[in-house]
């Protein structure tokens, strides 16, 4: 995608170069130490390399400071091979647990991707500031695209919802759910930008992908309050209405 100079590039923001972060010598690394998981009371859980089982117990080596620390093997939890590294689709992981889901949110979050699926649902992590990820230009990236074929998204969320909602002729619902200042009005924001978009400009565009008595009207109506949120998206047909709703609860 192009880009002014001096503009930073969205594309940072959204994709992952699977070359880069799978790392042969990361892999030769990962299998010779056997990496786990074990608690920790600062980060919750670091990485550690098993020295020795003794029974119930195992010695493991601390990957950060080189510590030797007994551990319950109950404690233990497993460690994904390094292709695994900013997955996403969690549910795509080998080893599904508390300490890998935690850490793949983590390494994304710091490389700047704050979407990340779990199967169906879309994990977003508030990144207190501006992302240039929500341009027109980003809106026509996922416009038409199937979610699988995209990076994470909120449009990729509500393009999904919209066309099934065009070609199924059915509600569909989006739900954000999160503690306060989670994001959830602003991504309910952007589901309103998304389709508000999508349906001003689906006027006189060709698209194989919805069937040719498609809507040929649009109403977009919002209500709510700081606790909750819903956005109605009327389709209207020769036939009847189709809604498009968007919940935001606290």
């Amino acid at each position: 995608m192009s880009h002014r100079s001096g503009q930073e590039d969205p594309e940072r923001y959204l994709f992952v170069d699977r070359a880069v972060v799978y790392n042969p010598a990361t892999q030769a690394d990962w299998t010779a130490k056997k990496l786990v998981w074990v608690p920790s009371e600062r980060h919750g859980f670091e990485a550690a390399g098993i020295r020795e089982e003794r029974g119930e117990e195992v010695l493991v080596e601390l990957a950060e400071n080189g510590k030797k620390v007994v551990i319950n093997k109950d404690d233990i939890q497993k460690m994904n091979p390094p292709k695994f590294s900013k997955v996403e689709d969690m549910a795509e992981l080998t080893c599904l647990n508390e300490a890998s889901v935690l850490y793949n949110l983590k390494d994304r979050y710091y490389s700047g991707l704050i979407y990340t699926y779990s199967g169906l649902f879309c994990v977003v992590i508030n990144p207190y500031k501006n992302l240039p990820i929500y341009s027109e230009n980003i809106i026509e990236m996922y416009r038409g695209k199937k979610r699988h074929e995209m990076p994470p998204h909120i449009y990729a969320i509500s393009e999904s919802a919209y066309r099934c909602m065009l070609q199924d002729r059915e509600d569909q619902s989006i739900l954000c759910t999160g503690e306060s200042g989670a994001g959830k009005t602003e991504n309910t924001k952007k589901v309103i930008q998304y389709l508000a978009h999508v349906a001003s400009s689906h006027k006189g565009r060709k698209d194989h992908n919805i069937p040719p008595d498609s809507p040929k009207a649009f109403k977009l109506q919002a209500s709510g309050s700081p606790d909750a949120c819903v956005i109605s998206f009327a389709v209207c047909t020769d036939l009847h209405v189709l809604l498009f709703k968007s919940l935001a609860f606290p």
